[in-house]
């Protein structure tokens, strides 16, 4: 039967927010595996704010996407035609398929799920990379001490709200920041973090000063600018700083870099940039921990599900930087 694969493809590289002049709409033939490979229909793709640094050229830990070349992105999806010997159709997989209906796999670092267990789109969220993300960089790096003060920015987002409740289970007094009051309730109620603070609309450093009067053992930065330089100037000492991302930079023509970083002096606090690639070798012991305390209801998932059509990626990825997104967000392609 012959199908036709939808792409979406780097058009040209972004100045400031994406436009959809900058993406390219293609439609062709799905490729047939060959030996020592399978074909996957993309069910579900990962939205993620570091598409924007990917379409960026230039040196990064990652290689940039090419201009017409298909756009990167995680995805789950279902096997339908297999010569691989190690996956057979109807297996359900997730790798870094890319924002295209279907996808010829020779198996690498790509992994399979169990929708019997969760979800689909909870792989691409809390037991995918968002959680691997938010578990070594606040384990291996923040290094979180039961009694401690947590700080996470981008809480109600898919990395923070892991984090948050990671935290929680190690037995730290967590603080979210967030955008808008509804989110803020749901990082309290929902994830159970001890306080919230509404960057939109709420004096970030009093509130800090009222709810970490000791000061912040442990920030987790998701957002960078004015929010990573409020949260500097309440260390604790030997504070350690996790450098995740920051999405209020990635659009901006003029990215703006930390005023107050010599508070890592005066309190001899560290900071510390995470690349969640780096733990590979780790992945399953990362996927166990949570696994099994999503499993004891200990960690809840959030996934924000959008149902369409390939076509929708641009508009969907310009959620995450309205901050119209509520956890993990994801592109439903197909059932």
């Amino acid at each position: 039967m012959s199908r036709i694969n939808r792409q979406v493809r780097l058009a040209a590289r972004p100045v400031g927010e994406p436009r959809p002049t900058d993406w390219e709409h293609v439609e062709e033939p799905a490729g047939q595996p060959g030996d020592g490979e399978f074909l996957v229909q993309v069910l579900c793709l990962s939205i993620d704010p570091a598409m924007r640094g990917w379409m960026n050229a230039g040196r990064s830990y990652i290689r940039p996407v090419e201009l017409g070349e298909v756009m990167r992105a995680g995805a789950v999806g279902r096997v339908i035609a297999s010569r691989h010997s190690g996956f057979a159709v109807g297996d359900h997989v997730s790798g870094s398929f890319g924002v295209q209906e279907y996808c010829v796999s020779d198996g690498r670092d790509v992994t399979k799920v169990d929708p019997a267990a969760a979800p689909l789109p909870t792989y691409l969220g809390t037991l995918g990379m968002s959680g691997l993300t938010a578990y070594f960089g606040l384990i291996d790096i923040g290094r979180p001490e039961p009694g401690q003060t947590v700080v996470v920015s981008g809480a109600a987002g898919a990395v923070g709200s892991v984090v948050g409740q990671i935290a929680k289970i190690l037995g730290c007094r967590v603080i979210g920041i967030a955008g808008g009051a509804a989110k803020c309730r749901m990082v309290v109620d929902e994830f159970g973090f001890d306080a919230a603070i509404d960057y939109q609309n709420e004096d970030i450093r009093k509130a800090l000063r009222e709810h970490a009067p000791d000061g912040v053992d442990v920030y987790f930065d998701n957002v960078g600018g004015d929010v990573l330089d409020a949260v500097l100037l309440r260390l604790a000492r030997g504070a350690r700083i996790v450098v995740c991302g920051a999405i209020s930079q990635y659009n901006s023509t003029k990215p703006q870099g930390p005023a107050n970083y010599l508070s890592l002096l005066v309190n001899r606090a560290s900071m510390t940039g995470l690349v969640v690639f780096d733990y590979a070798e780790r992945y399953a012991e990362g996927i166990a921990h949570m696994a099994t305390w999503r499993a004891e209801g200990r960690l809840k998932s959030l996934e924000d599900v959008v149902s369409g059509s390939v076509a929708d990626f641009p508009e969907t990825l310009m959620r995450l930087f309205r901050g119209d997104n509520h956890g993990k967000l994801v592109l439903k392609i197909a059932d």
